[in-house]
């Protein structure tokens, strides 16, 4: 008798554990969604900034996008780094890691795409037009840093 009441009670037990496993939805981690490069205006670094950079950075540039869950290295928060280089907004480096010339966690991974080559697609290798893309981002983050 007391084995019948167990087993009943283990059986009963099975069937609310294999009743909210099949109620519980599937986690399926974030991923990024690759789309192709679009043309924005290379005079303005704003909006250049909230297309290609702001899906990671954030529109704030604190590393905290809507994708920025779903990548393998965390991005930058783009707000400190003058803070992290003695105060000095280090726009060179920031240049040369858009170009694709200076390497970061994830510029050029699978991730995170170098600019410098796409911009140049968009712009039909046209090199002045790919400095002003460039030089225009590269002041907009200036505007990012924090005081």
């Amino acid at each position: 008798m007391r084995l019948t009441k167990f087993i009943s009670l283990a059986i009963i037990l099975l069937g609310f554990s294999l009743l909210a496993l099949q109620q519980a939805p599937a986690q399926t981690p974030p991923t990024v969604k690759h789309v192709p490069i679009t043309n924005v205006a290379s005079n303005s670094g704003k909006e250049m900034f909230n297309s290609y950079c702001a899906v990671c950075h954030g529109k704030e540039g604190r590393g905290n996008g809507p994708a920025a869950s779903a990548m393998k290295t965390a991005p930058t928060d783009l707000t400190l780094l003058a803070q992290k280089n003695s105060g000095k907004y280090p726009r060179a480096h920031i240049a040369a890691v858009i170009k694709g010339e200076a390497t970061t966690p994830s510029h050029g991974s699978q991730d995170m795409p170098v600019w410098g080559p796409l911009f140049s697609s968009i712009s039909q290798g046209n090199e002045a037009q790919v400095q002003q893309r460039i030089s225009n981002l590269v002041d907009y983050i200036g505007t990012l840093q924090a005081k």
